[in-house]
C-alpha cells in the first residue's frame, strides 16, 4: 500500500501499531503440528484416502468433497493454524474462540503489525494478523462437526482426516436440512456448498458454490503442504440446475461486524464497477480540502478518455480491512479503487475507475494503473492469502482488464513491488508486497491467462517460473529479525553475484545507497526476481542462468530437471552503438516543451544505476511521456494531462520496472 507522498503512508502504519497492539494476533508460519496431528509417530495422513472414506461413510459426493476443500484451503493444513477468521484445517472448519484463546494448533500473540516500508526485516515485535469475530455468518462450524462426529472439537483441529469428516458431517446435515438426497448426483449439492460458505450474501454464497463447481468440472491436482499429492478428477457434466439454485439464503448486507465495514453498502444505487458474479460493496474515499488548501485523497480523472488504463497493481493492506476502510476515509491519507476481505473475498470500491489513486508511490503509475488492495500481511500468507480472495481477485481483475484492454501478464498485471521509484530519493521507500508468499503462478491460471515457457530452454530471454509448492528459499523475519520463516512455497527466486549459493547476494545501489548488504529478509527483495517476470540472459554455466539486473549479471540456480526459469519469446533493448552506458529512469517523463504554461516541469531525474554498452534487458513496448498534474482548485475538477512526444521503452531492470529514451536503445528480438 502506498501513495503519492509514500510518508504519509508509512507514517500511517506506524500511527495504527497501537490499534492493532491491543488485538489478538496469530502466527501460522511458525505453529507446527501438535501431538496427535499428521506426523504424529511419524506416520503420514493421505489426504486422498481421507476424502474417499469420508465421502463414503457420509454419504457426500467425493468431487463435492474434495472441490469444497480445494475452494477453502486448496487442501492444504497450514500446519494445524487458524485462519484469520478462525478456520482449521483442509475443510477450514471455524472456531474463532479456540484461535483467540491459542489453542493447540495456533500461538496467539499482542504485537504491532509490519514494518516501515524501508524495512529489510520487520522489528521484533513483528506479530501475525488479527483473528476477526463476527465474521459474517461464520460461526462456531467446528464445533459443529465434532457434535456431529462425538469426538473433542480439538482432534478436527489437529488431525486432519477428522477435520475432512467433520466437513463432510456438515455438509451431510445441511443436505438434510434442505430436504435433498445423501450421496446423489453431485450436482444436487449446489445448495448445500452455497450455504457450507457461510456467507448471508447470496451473490458471494452463489459466486462460491459456482467457484467450488468449476473446480469440480474441470478438476484439480497439487500437492499439498505436507507433500501430499491429492487430485480431483474432472467432471465437465456436473451442471447444477434451478431448484438447487433456489437453497441459497437471501442477500443481505454486503459487509458485516460493526465500525466502517458496516458502512459499506451493496452495489444497489451505487453505480459499483463489479462483476455481477461478486459480492460487491462501495465505500466512497473522500475528495475534500484537507491541511494547506489541498484536496485528498485522490484525483479527479476522465479515464480512460483523458489518459490509458495500462495496468491493475496487486497490494496487500499490512493491516486489518476495518483499518484500512478508516484510512482509505481519511482526506490526507492513501487511497486505492477496490479492497478485497481475506475471509470471503468481499470487494469494496472507493474510487471511481476513471479518478486516480494514491496507491503506488509513483504519480506516473497511479495515473495509468487501478488499484487493488488485499487484506493482509505477506509475512503471514497461510493465514491471509486466502483461495476465496484469489478467487474474487482473479474474477475483479479479469473484468477490469476486459474493460480497459489491460494485458494479463507479468508487465500489467504488476505487483507494488514492481513499481519504480520516479527518483532517487524515493527507491529506499518504495514497497515490497504482496511478497514472496503471493501465489503468481496460481493467480495466473484463475485469470484464465497461464504462464508457460513460449521458446525452448536456449533462448536469449527467461522468463521465471519455479513450482510454487516446491520453491522454498529461506527468509527471516516473519516474526522477528533474525528468526528463520519456516519453508514454504515462493514465488521468488533468489539471485548472487556468482554461480553458487555461497556467494554474496546481488546489490541494489538504490534501495540500499549506503552501502549495506542485500539479506534473505521476507521484506527484503533486492536481490531476488518474481514468478511471470522476464529477463534477457547474460550467461549460462551449468544449472546456473545469469540474467541482466540492475546493471549487474545475477546468477540463480535453474537446473534442467526442475527449471525456476523457462525459455520466452520477446524483444530486449541494448545501448545505440558508441554510448558506454545510458540512463534509466522510474518514469516517462514529457519532454521541457510539451508543459503548457502554468504547469511545473518535472526535472530530468535519472536513477543511479547504470545500463552499460552490451547489456540487455527485456521490453514490453513503448510508451509516451507524459505527466499528471492535479487540481486543487475544486473537489470536482479534473487534473490536467501533460502529453510529450518523448518515446521510451519500458523495460524489466531490476526486480521493478523501469524506462530508457528510445532514442538511447536498439531493439533486438530474442532468438530461441
Amino acid at each position: 500500500m502506498g501513495g503519492s507522498d509514500i510518508r504519509r503512508a508509512v507514517r500511517h502504519l506506524y500511527r495504527t501499531a497501537c490499534v492493532i497492539a491491543a488485538a489478538a494476533l496469530i502466527t501460522p508460519l511458525l505453529a507446527s503440528w501438535p501431538p496427535g496431528g499428521p506426523h504424529d509417530g511419524g506416520s503420514v495422513i493421505r489426504l486422498q484416502r481421507a476424502f474417499s472414506d469420508a465421502a463414503a461413510e457420509f454419504r457426500v459426493p467425493r468431487s463435492v468433497l474434495l472441490g469444497v476443500s480445494y475452494m477453502e484451503s486448496r487442501w492444504d493444513a497450514h500446519a494445524g493454524a487458524p485462519s484469520v477468521i478462525g478456520g482449521y484445517g483442509p475443510m477450514h472448519l471455524t472456531d474463532v474462540r479456540a484461535a483467540l484463546a491459542g489453542a493447540p494448533g495456533g500461538a496467539v500473540y499482542r504485537s504491532a503489525p509490519g514494518p516501515s516500508a524501508s524495512s529489510a526485516d520487520p522489528p521484533a515485535s513483528q506479530g501475525a494478523p488479527m483473528v476477526k469475530k463476527g465474521f459474517f455468518n461464520q460461526v462456531a462450524t467446528l464445533e459443529r462437526a465434532a457434535g456431529l462426529l462425538g469426538v473433542p472439537s480439538v482432534r478436527l483441529r489437529t488431525d486432519a482426516v477428522e477435520n475432512v469428516r467433520g466437513g463432510a458431517a456438515l455438509l451431510a446435515a445441511t443436505q438434510r436440512e434442505l430436504g435433498r438426497p445423501l450421496g446423489a448426483d453431485p450436482a444436487e449439492w449446489w445448495g448445500a456448498v452455497a450455504r457450507f460458505s457461510g456467507s448471508t450474501d447470496s451473490v458471494a454464497a452463489a459466486t462460491y458454490a459456482d467457484n467450488v463447481f468449476e473446480v469440480i468440472r474441470k478438476g484439480a491436482q497439487r500437492t499439498t503442504d505436507t507433500g501430499q499429492r491429492v487430485t480431483l478428477a474432472a467432471s465437465p457434466g456436473v451442471r447444477p440446475g434451478t431448484t438447487e439454485r433456489e437453497a441459497v439464503p437471501p442477500r443481505e448486507m454486503s459487509a458485516a461486524g460493526n465500525g466502517p465495514e458496516a458502512n459499506a453498502k451493496s452495489d444497489a444505487g451505487t453505480g459499483v464497477e463489479c462483476p455481477a458474479t461478486l459480492a460487491c460493496g462501495w465505500l466512497p474515499a473522500p475528495r475534500v480540502l484537507y491541511g494547506d488548501n489541498r484536496y485528498g485523497n485522490h484525483d479527479v480523472a476522465d479515464r480512460p478518455a483523458d489518459l490509458k488504463i495500462e495496468y491493475v497493481v496487486i497490494h496487500d493492506t499490512e493491516d486489518t480491512q476495518n483499518t484500512m476502510f478508516q484510512t482509505v476515509q481519511t482526506p490526507s491519507e492513501a487511497s486505492w479503487h477496490y479492497t478485497i476481505r481475506s475471509g470471503d473475498g468481499q470487494v469494496t470500491q472507493h474510487l471511481r475507475t476513471k479518478d486516480i489513486g494514491w496507491h503506488s508511490g509513483n504519480q506516473d503509475f497511479n495515473a495509468r494503473s487501478i488499484g487493488v488492495e488485499h487484506e493482509g500481511f505477506l509475512a503471514q500468507p497461510d493465514t491471509w492469502y486466502t483461495e476465496q480472495m484469489y478467487q474474487s481477485s482473479a474474477r475483479l481483475v479479469s473484468y477490469l482488464a476486459k474493460k480497459y484492454a489491460i494485458p494479463l501478464d507479468r508487465q500489467h498485471i504488476i505487483g507494488h513491488e514492481d513499481v519504480p521509484g520516479p527518483v532517487t530519493a524515493s527507491i529506499p521507500d518504495m514497497h515490497e508486497d504482496p511478497g514472496p508468499y503471493w501465489d503468481w503462478r496460481h493467480y495466473f491460471d484463475l485469470l484464465g491467462s497461464p504462464l508457460r515457457a513460449t521458446a525452448g530452454p536456449n533462448s536469449e530471454l527467461v522468463t521465471v517460473l519455479p513450482d510454487f509448492a516446491t520453491n522454498r528459499p529461506e527468509y527471516t523475519g516473519c516474526t522477528g529479525q533474525a528468526k528463520l520463516c519456516a519453508p514454504h512455497g515462493s514465488s521468488a527466486v533468489r539471485l548472487y553475484t556468482e554461480p553458487s549459493e555461497r556467494a554474496p547476494l546481488v546489490q541494489d545501489v538504490g534501495k540500499r545507497p549506503d552501502g549495506e548488504d542485500s539479506t534473505i529478509g521476507v521484506y527484503d527483495m533486492t536481490s531476488r526476481v518474481s514468478t511471470g517476470q522476464t529477463y534477457a540472459v547474460a550467461q549460462r554455466r551449468g544449472d546456473w542462468t545469469a540474467i541482466w539486473y540492475l546493471g549487474q549479471k545475477a546468477w540463480f540456480r535453474n537446473p534442467s530437471a526442475h527449471p525456476t526459469a523457462v525459455g520466452s519469446v520477446g524483444r530486449m533493448v541494448t545501448p545505440k552503438p558508441g554510448l558506454p552506458d545510458i540512463p534509466v529512469y522510474g518514469r516517462a517523463r514529457p519532454e521541457d516543451s510539451a508543459y503548457p504554461d502554468g504547469t511545473a516541469v518535472q526535472p530530468d531525474s535519472p536513477l543511479p544505476y547504470e545500463f552499460l554498452a552490451g547489456q540487455r534487458y527485456a521490453t514490453r513496448g513503448t510508451v509516451r511521456g507524459e505527466y499528471f498534474e492535479p487540481s486543487d482548485v475544486d473537489s470536482a475538477l479534473p487534473g490536467r494531462f501533460v502529453k510529450g512526444r518523448a518515446l521510451y521503452y519500458e523495460i524489466q531492470f531490476g526486480h521493478r520496472l523501469a524506462y530508457v529514451r528510445a532514442d538511447d536503445v536498439d531493439v533486438v528480438r530474442a532468438t530461441a
